[in-house]
């Protein structure tokens, strides 16, 4: 396995990780275990971001085209 597939493979793993923590987050009762779960939360939203910047520069990852002002006018109109 390459570099580029473990680091996109690590991503994708996060991003599933972040989205587990959220629904436990916003399910839990017991206010220890919640904060627990924000402070994992956390440290895996840093740490995707410091690795996306890696996979980033090695463009490894290279997100979507910049929307335009007028898409991101059309958006703004929809939504209100």
């Amino acid at each position: 396995m390459d570099e580029k597939t473990m680091v996109n493979d690590i991503l994708a793993g996060v991003k599933s990780d972040l989205t587990a923590y959220q629904t436990a987050i916003t399910e839990c009762e017991n206010i220890s275990l919640r904060q627990a779960f924000q402070q994992i939360r956390n440290n895996d939203e840093s740490f995707q971001y410091e690795l996306f910047k890696i996979a980033q520069s090695k463009e490894y990852y290279v997100p979507a085209q910049k929307a335009t002002v007028t898409e991101i006018n059309t958006v703004k109109t929809d939504l209100q």
